[in-house]
């Protein structure tokens, strides 16, 4: 199995390059990992203290459940991949069924920031985004999918997506063997990205 891990800043355009990959793929032929939906479970805490979870560090994952399963698609099994909601901070009883592909995709914030995750990687892809660009995205994504207010966004940004990145996401951009710079607009770095897959999948 080809596992390609696809990091970047929040708001870089990762789902982007994505969702664009896929497009250009035969439907079924390649799985998708999110990170965002192996964050550890807060169900227990009152909602208060969900709201102030750091979103944007290492400790906020659960690294264990995201390296057993993609253990077990590598050994041709099948998994149940969480799912989670910003809305309530909590991770949801609904699961999403994985049957293990010739390649997978995993994308995420910090998906080059686990030495043990990157071990696994045959491709590291880092998506490269202006500090302005990133901003203006996560408000518009923010505002219309998880109620927030453009303040609490800037608040956000200023408090804990700004320090966290520069403190662990671009840090990790030296693990990467491709850096696509202007996130999802690259399209010769998505076209380029989508002909390597599609020349695996003839492979196998």
């Amino acid at each position: 199995m080809l596992i390609i891990g696809i990091a970047g800043g929040t708001g870089s355009g990762k789902t982007t390059v994505v969702r664009k990959i896929m497009e250009r793929l035969p439907e079924g032929e390649v799985g998708v990992i999110s990170q965002d939906s192996y964050y550890k479970d807060s169900s227990h805490l009152p909602m208060e203290v969900r709201q102030q979870i750091n979103f944007d560090e290492p400790a906020a994952f659960d690294w264990d459940l995201l390296l057993e399963h993609l253990k077990m698609l590598k050994e041709g099994k099948p998994v149940e991949m969480p799912t989670y909601s910003y809305l309530t901070c909590s991770r949801q009883k609904d699961t999403i069924p994985m049957q293990p592909h010739d390649v997978v995709l995993i994308e995420g914030i910090l998906v080059l920031s686990d030495e043990r995750l990157r071990d696994m990687m045959n491709i590291k892809v880092f998506v490269d985004a202006e500090a302005d660009d990133r901003l203006i995205r996560v408000i518009s994504r923010d505002c219309i999918e998880r109620g927030r207010t453009p303040q609490m966004v800037i608040d956000r940004y200023e408090k804990v997506l700004k320090p966290m990145h520069n403190m662990h996401i671009e840090p990790a951009k030296k693990y990467a063997n491709i850096i696509i710079p202007q996130g999802g607009h690259n399209e010769v770095a998505v076209d380029l990205l989508t002909e390597f897959i599609k020349s695996q999948l003839i492979k196998k």
